[in-house]
């Protein structure tokens, strides 16, 4: 799964005359979201490098697999591509019996854009101070504690499971229809925590709404560096993020997604839209089909796992 094309020929033809027409962008996802605004973003630095208009065009739904579908059935022709996160690829197909799509067949990567790691958030009156607090006062409650999630089978929800399991954490999840209603909860103190990327719950944070208290990233944040990770506080394995890629039906012609590939990572590379994009929450990345088909290989291994265990099922 997750094969990575053929290099492209050297006669290039279809290279040289690529693209000929507009780009049609889809996106998973309601417009607004860190999805659309990284599709957005990129989009426009995409069109001004390649002298085409680039089009989003949103298509939620079905924990993002009518997007994904659609895009698995357009033309192979480098004119349709996919905003895809961990969830289209990575969390579905172990979350659902069936699928409209299969990740690992219906798509070629063409590259990961950037990552939202997550946050772990409690509401302004909680006792917790430090992760440590946290977990400590979680262990302690006999009922255990509830969390919020921006929606069953998010990177969100995922990244709270993966906490539970290292810690060792009684916790019953709460899901929500998007970050935004789960963060007012936890502002209030109608649910005690949840993990949220710092796009989502930036403007909370900032007019202390809620509490950041710990980074499930390898390093800390830059827009919070006073914040620091779970590995920090004892827990290394718990690293997550929403990682959004953009891949392209397979049977895509190799030297158009090396083009694709190129213009694009040359987008994210550009210092206004990097800034943009830090400026976000976003931790660009850019990097080539295959490192981005690896990557994909060793989250699948690594949260399929998980989701067996726990038993998770959204069917």
């Amino acid at each position: 799964m997750f094969g990575v094309l053929p290099p492209a020929q050297a006669d290039g033809n279809r290279a040289d005359a690529y693209p000929a027409k507009p780009i049609r962008w889809v996106v998973p996802y309601a417009a607004g979201g860190g999805s659309d605004f990284l599709a957005r973003t990129i989009g426009q630095g995409l069109a001004t490098r390649v002298g085409k208009p680039v089009l989003v065009d949103n298509k939620p739904g079905g924990n993002t697999a009518i997007g994904a579908a659609e895009t698995a059935h357009a033309p192979a022709d480098g004119y349709t591509v996919l905003s895809a996160d961990n969830g289209t690829l990575v969390f579905n197909p172990a979350l659902y019996k069936t699928l409209s799509y299969n990740p690992g067949k219906d798509f070629a990567p063409v590259t990961l854009m950037g990552r939202f790691p997550m946050i772990l958030v409690v509401g302004p009156a909680s006792p917790a101070r430090t992760v440590q607090d946290f977990i400590a006062q979680a262990k302690a409650s006999p009922a255990g504690v509830n969390y919020g999630s921006a929606g069953a089978g998010s990177p969100h929800h995922l990244a709270m499971e993966l906490l539970k399991v290292e810690a060792g954490l009684n916790m019953t999840h709460a899901p929500y229809r998007g970050a935004a209603p789960a963060l007012s909860d936890v502002a209030a103190g109608q649910i005690p925590a949840m993990m949220v990327d710092y796009a989502a719950g930036a403007a909370f944070i900032k007019a202390g709404k809620v509490r950041p208290l710990a980074v499930a990233n390898a390093v800390r944040l830059p827009q919070l560096p006073e914040v620091p990770t779970f590995a920090e506080a004892g827990y290394r394995k718990v690293e997550a993020a929403a990682l959004v890629g953009m891949v392209v039906p397979a049977a895509t012609p190799p030297e158009v997604v090396a083009v694709l590939n190129r213009q694009v990572v040359a987008a994210i590379r550009e210092p206004g839209v990097h800034q943009k994009l830090v400026d976000f929450g976003v931790e660009p990345v850019g990097n080539s089909p295959a490192e981005y088909a690896d990557m994909l290989r060793a989250e699948t291994a690594r949260w399929h796992k998980l989701i067996r265990d726990l038993k998770i099922t959204l069917d």
